[in-house]
């Protein structure tokens, strides 16, 4: 291994700034157009190799058992489907809240795919990741490819995009979204027109999923709301969380000065390039002058 001791490494959040559901495949997963962006802002991980195979996670979060944490599951995926005989110890910094469409666990999983594909030597490329990473999420292989994306699919085929990166205003609501609750919804609605990137970039930007959760969270209602005085809301994947967009990093934080107690908020910039690529590069730089 090289010598390779433990670095933190990001595990950013993304918004859905388009969520379109247009049919239902045979075995039961959504159709999907949507488009990815990244944002400064995410989870950390560090990561220890053991020689003894034995994956623990050191920061397991209150309330999940760490079997089903997606970084333990992404290690134990790689592990299996690589063959090899390290395991890891696993520290998770959580700043992402779960059930808020930021793709927390998904990023965390593609972060560690990506990071002990390297400290494990097994150097599996990068699409072979990404079909490793849809076996646990539909938003895992954004976050392997690491650029701002269009989605087809149930969000696994992806088309990098170059996209405005303003200042956003993310709110969140106190309540946490089932996304297979949304898409069990029978009201949610399931045939819409497909959409060109053209259309996107014109300013068709609509979340299918917004309705049902409103109606469900009314928390999310209102912070919708309430941010809509300020700009444009919009809500991220199934939620909870929503957004709106500024030029201009003051404008956001003017807004953030204001929004009720009982919201979480953060102001963030939005990144088309994901922070773990940049990460991964500096290290690979550095392992190689160590190896010399």
């Amino acid at each position: 291994m090289n010598g390779r001791g433990p670095m933190a490494w990001p595990a950013p959040a993304k918004l859905n700034l388009m969520l379109r559901i247009t049919g239902r495949r045979p075995d039961g997963y959504h159709l999907l157009q949507t488009v990815f962006q990244f944002l400064d802002l995410g989870d950390t991980l560090r990561f220890r190799c053991r020689e003894d195979g034995a994956i623990r996670h050191l920061d397991p979060i209150p309330g999940m058992e760490p079997g089903d944490d997606l970084a333990v599951r992404a290690a134990r995926l790689l592990q299996q489907a690589s063959g090899t005989a390290l395991g890891v110890e696993i520290g998770l910094d959580k700043r992402l809240p779960m059930g808020a469409g930021l793709g927390g666990g998904s990023s965390d999983a593609a972060t560690t795919l990506v990071v002990l594909n390297q400290l494990w030597e097994i150097d599996f490329p990068p699409e072979h990741l990404a079909r490793l990473g849809l076996m646990l999420g539909a938003d895992v292989p954004v976050f392997i490819e690491g650029r701002a994306a269009w989605g087809e699919g149930v969000g696994e085929r992806l088309l990098p995009l170059e996209l405005p990166t303003p200042w956003y205003l993310l709110l969140l609501p106190d309540c946490r979204i089932s996304t297979a609750e949304i898409f069990g919804d029978p009201d949610l609605t399931r045939d819409s027109p497909r959409i060109k990137i053209r259309d996107f970039l014109s300013g068709r930007r609509d979340n299918d999923c917004l309705s049902v959760v409103a109606r469900r969270y009314p928390p999310v209602a209102e912070a919708m709301a309430w941010l809509g005085r300020f700009g444009q809301p919009r809500l991220t994947g199934t939620g909870a969380c929503v957004f709106a967009s500024f030029e201009e990093e003051a404008l956001a934080r003017l807004v953030l000065e204001q929004v009720p107690e009982h919201f979480r908020a953060w102001v963030t910039r939005g990144l088309n390039r994901s922070p773990l690529q940049a990460a991964m590069e500096e290290a690979t730089i550095s392992w190689g002058v160590a190896k010399r």
